[in-house]
């Protein structure tokens, strides 16, 4: 094998521009041969044959296992795995029933259609989601998104805003564009949740206090709920702070433990108390539900017909299943025909905008739950995608994974995602002979389960870890919390967006580049200039404003430390051919060390008037050597005239 240093040439033979291609031991040459032209014949045939394998490697049977997961898992499931999944499913279930009403009230539909998205899409679910602990269904971010998107239109709106959720997540999963997700920071996820958290529960106290509020933003929802604060319903205040204090009060129980810590060392009566403990706690809405029904029952009946209720009850919901159809693209509103197209302008933003946040929610419970496994955010795209299309042909509205829910989920002994069916079931159960009971349920009741389940979303924990991590993340942080909270919901989470966005991007055009001056082995000083990432169009007239200007100071060799440099772009070879040019004209050297064969040829592309490389520092020496040697002669006409 040739030597690296013989390979290193200072000065090429072309005339244009003189360039030195350090070693290519290691690099391959194609040689070209020139043929006849390709008939457009055989340039469709080729074209068709690189579909044809493309179609046969997507319909491989490795892929279909990794789009289809419950072909990895169901050939080896057991009869373990069957008795977790009964019991995960069935607790679920009964968490999903109460808190599915209530996030349809939060989204301002009418509580049976939260009940109509939450069996399909789990069961679909279970054939294509990759994270065993993902319940699908409504949940409270993504209710108030829908919310914020309907204003007020009926649920036929919320349906179409359901099926092209799905087929927007599942479209961007086909495309592989699950790498968006990675452009949302954790400040700005943590600033989006807990600004939507408080927007919740202010959404929620008009019907714990039993009156008429309204508004999107929380400016407008504090002057409502100020306007009506003279019609407060006692009856309703009552029994809605005390169901929130009933709720915290199981919350608490859930955690408590007795006896040792360790398991193992517990005796049986011991195990059975506290995982009794624990489902009492977990079950916790449907206790206080189901309770509240009852009493409501016991209460109204007690009353003559003519009696006024002093608090708020659902009322009314149909029994059974929904109808399964296609969502509507166009609307009728008084007698009048809306397009497809007007209710699009209607939605605005928020089609796009709601689901990246599903897509968000869903993986931020994957990766909690992940136990070091690696997430494939493009199989949850078209999970997801999937899941609220088939939820939009049962009339429902968008949902996501619920971290609340999945938390329950895990802490079940979920063993599959087959857990989703069992779900699924309990819910159609519910919907077909249970809804004439749901008509006693206290609208306040469902108020504070959805405060309770919100409430812990208030990321204020983070603020600590981040400030003393680095403290300039906090600004698109806490920029995004306050952006969501007085301006539409859909424009703070972009600005917050765009705010980390902007962030990168002047990282990207600034970065960071230590100088130093050095003395070789032989007496030559020179100046090291050393960048610390790519040179791409934002930052390279940065960079060369900056080597031109300390090389102009200090009047010595330069050398560009290309280590960190794996990557380059046109405007960056267009400015390092001014950056030699200048270095040229004006008799200094300019070297470039340790510069990748593939930064080569973007810099080669525009031929550079003189171009010096090398790899081995100890070739430093002779090529100071000769740029002192080229620089007297050049000088030496001029000292000789004076």
């Amino acid at each position: 094998m040739p030597d690296r240093d013989t390979n290193s040439s200072m000065n090429s033979h072309d005339d244009t521009y003189k360039c030195s291609l350090g070693s290519d031991d290691f690099i391959l040459v194609e040689e070209v041969v020139s043929g006849r032209k390709t008939s457009t014949v055989e340039a469709v045939q080729g074209i068709c044959l690189c579909m044809k394998q493309k179609l046969c490697k997507t319909v491989a049977m490795k892929n279909v296992r990794r789009r289809v997961p419950i072909l990895n898992w169901l050939p080896c499931y057991t009869i373990q795995d069957g008795l977790g999944d009964i019991m995960s499913g069935v607790t679920v279930g009964l968490t999903v029933i109460p808190q599915s009403m209530a996030y349809a009230g939060l989204a301002g539909l009418p509580p049976q259609y939260g009940l109509y998205g939450s069996f399909l899409g789990a069961f679909i679910y279970t054939f294509v989601g990759s994270c065993k602990d993902v319940p699908m269904g409504p949940t409270a971010i993504v209710s108030l998104m829908t919310y914020s998107t309907l204003h007020g239109y009926g649920p036929e709106y919320a349906t179409l805003l359901c099926f092209l959720t799905g087929v927007i997540q599942l479209a961007m999963g086909v495309c592989g564009l699950g790498i968006i997700i990675d452009f949302v920071s954790g400040p700005v996820s943590s600033g989006f949740t807990s600004a939507v958290a408080l927007l919740i529960i202010a959404s929620q106290i008009k019907d714990l206090i039993g009156v008429h509020g309204t508004g999107s933003s929380l400016w407008e929802m504090m002057c409502s709920l100020y306007k009506d604060i003279d019609t407060i319903s006692y009856g309703d205040t009552v029994i809605g702070v005390g169901c929130i204090v009933f709720l915290l009060v199981l919350r608490v129980i859930a955690e408590v433990r007795i006896g040792p810590a360790d398991p193992e060392q517990q005796s049986c009566v011991q195990k059975y108390t506290n995982k009794s403990f624990w489902l009492i706690g977990s079950i916790r809405n449907s206790i206080i539900v189901i309770s509240c029904t009852i009493m409501s029952y016991m209460f109204i009946s007690a009353q003559d017909e003519k009696f006024e209720l002093p608090y708020k009850i659902i009322g009314t919901i149909p029994a059974g299943l929904p109808e399964f159809r296609l969502p509507q693209f166009t609307m009728q509103r008084n007698n009048e025909t809306i397009s497809f197209f007007e209710i699009m302008s209607t939605m605005k933003s928020n089609v796009v905008v709601l689901p990246l946040i599903g897509l968000l929610e869903n993986i931020s419970i994957c990766k909690a739950f992940a136990n070091g496994k690696t997430v494939d955010a493009t199989q949850e795209l078209l999970a997801i995608g999937l899941c609220n299309i088939g939820n939009s042909f049962v009339q429902s509205f968008p949902g996501s994974g619920s971290f609340s829910r999945s938390a329950v989920n895990n802490a079940s002994g979920v063993r599959t995602p087959l857990g989703g069916l069992y779900t699924s079931i309990l819910v159609i159960v519910a919907l077909l002979f249970l809804t004439p009971y749901f008509y006693y349920i206290p609208k306040t009741c469902l108020a504070a389960v959805i405060i309770t389940a919100v409430v812990f979303m208030v990321e204020v924990r983070v603020v600590k870890p981040i400030y003393r991590s680095k403290k300039s993340d906090l600004i698109p942080g806490m920029f995004t919390f306050f952006a969501c909270l007085f301006l539409p919901l859909e424009i703070g989470v972009l600005f917050g967006i765009g705010l980390n966005l902007t962030s990168i991007l002047y990282h990207a055009a600034r970065p960071k580049i230590s100088i130093q001056e050095y003395k070789t082995r032989a007496g030559f000083k020179y100046l090291m200039l050393t960048p610390d990432r790519c040179l791409v169009f934002p930052s390279a007239d940065y960079v060369r404003n900056l080597v031109t200007k300390h090389s102009l100071k200090r009047d010595m060799p330069v050398v560009i430390d290309c280590s960190h440099v794996y990557g380059a772009d046109f405007t960056a070879a267009k400015v390092i051919e001014m950056l030699t040019k200048d270095f040229s004209d004006r008799g200094q050297a300019l070297f470039f060390y340790n510069l990748k064969p593939s930064v080569v040829d973007v810099f080669k592309g525009v031929k550079p008037k003189e171009l010096v490389f090398y790899y081995n520092k100890k070739e430093l020496d002779r090529l100071l050597q000769k740029s002192t040697e080229q620089r007297y002669t050049m000088l030496q006409p001029l000292l000789q005239t004076k």
